[in-house]
């Protein structure tokens, strides 16, 4: 039986012209978890990446915390929806930078009905592929994993999207359900799968223990 380690990427930069890089607290975030790795004599045979510079980001990040470096297998089907576009067909006009907790949980009440109308095939945003080829690409570096990687150590860095679909898909849950499981997911948080040829099997979900002490507390984010 092999484990699989789904992380999700340290804290971007939500509200800001270009989201898809890490702050400086996502990249310390990053770190973090790779020395909590190393501490725990966690090492990976094998490393799966989405594309995303976030996810990059956060990999070089728990690499340098872990100290151990390697290659990985970049995988497309583990990027994130389009946000923004998911947004836009629930709300066209333009969404300024939330700076208020009100603009906040309005912005991800609209993310909230974007993505239930596009599970459910009302919505086409912009660019992006649908929901059955989106569920298919996170079900593809599943499939890869336990194809190929039985018995090991697997590492993926991916995003809230392609993780709480993940752990739908093992859960066997509505396509809804995984809404909410993705608006509660923490950077850098962990996820744990059992794995065999045949199956996947959750172990846990959103962990944070690398962050758990009271002087981490303020590195806790969601976005």
């Amino acid at each position: 039986m092999g484990t699989l380690y789904l992380v999700r990427h340290g804290q971007a930069s939500f509200g800001a012209e270009d989201y898809d890089k890490l702050s400086e607290l996502g990249h310390r975030q990053s770190v973090r978890l790779g020395e909590y790795f190393a501490l725990k004599g966690i090492r990976f045979d094998a490393v799966i990446a989405g594309t995303l510079r976030r996810h990059l980001e956060t990999l070089a990040g728990i690499r340098e915390g872990l100290q151990q470096q390697g290659e990985h297998l970049p995988w497309e089907g583990l990027n994130e929806y389009d946000s923004e576009a998911v947004i836009a067909t629930v709300h066209p006009e333009k969404l300024h930078k939330p700076s208020s907790p009100e603009m906040y949980r309005a912005h991800f009440r609209l993310l909230r009905d974007g993505l239930a109308q596009w599970m459910a095939g009302v919505a086409s945003p912009r660019g992006m592929p649908s929901y059955p080829q989106f569920v298919d690409g996170v079900a593809s570096a599943l499939d890869h994993v336990k194809a190929n990687h039985h018995g090991g150590n697997v590492l993926i860095v991916s995003s809230g999207g392609p993780i709480s679909t993940a752990v739908g898909q093992v859960l066997g849950v509505r396509p809804e359900v995984t809404i909410e499981l993705n608006l509660r997911i923490r950077n850098t948080s962990v996820t744990e799968f059992a794995f065999t040829p045949k199956r996947h099997m959750l172990v846990s979900y959103n962990a944070i223990p690398h962050l758990e002490s009271p002087e981490h507390a303020s590195w806790i984010t969601y976005a």
